[in-house]
């Protein structure tokens, strides 16, 4: 069961620590926990919930799929070069949707970015 840990990436404070499900969607733990992560949409099209992950695989890559990059790329937060590939750097300076995310095994720190 992994543990993810909110942080507010302006303080560095730990807004809340959960146990999840591997295989829950990122977006769907921060909203039944009443966590800030701002998000309009839920449906991964509006970009809004945009989040940095660290995680004990990084570094390394990641498979992201066509419908995150385009959404991506439509808010400004990758240019046409990573619009292009399938996959990514797996870091934690790479912005990630919260609705495309989907936990594993691994325990996660999440990254809110401020509200905007």
């Amino acid at each position: 069961m992994p543990i993810v840990r909110f942080i507010d990436q302006s303080s560095g404070q730990v807004l809340e620590e959960v146990a999840a499900e591997a295989g829950d969607v990122l977006i769907d733990v921060a909203r039944f926990h009443e966590l800030p992560l701002h998000w309009r949409c839920g449906q991964g099209t509006c970009g809004t919930c945009k989040v940095r992950v660290e995680h004990l695989g990084q570094p390394g890559t990641v498979k992201v799929g066509r419908k995150e990059r385009n959404v991506m790329l439509r808010a400004g937060l990758i240019d046409a070069a990573m619009a292009a590939a399938e996959e990514w750097p797996d870091t934690a300076d790479t912005w990630r949707l919260a609705c495309h995310l989907t936990l594993d095994e691994t325990d996660w720190r999440v990254l809110l970015p401020p509200a905007e």
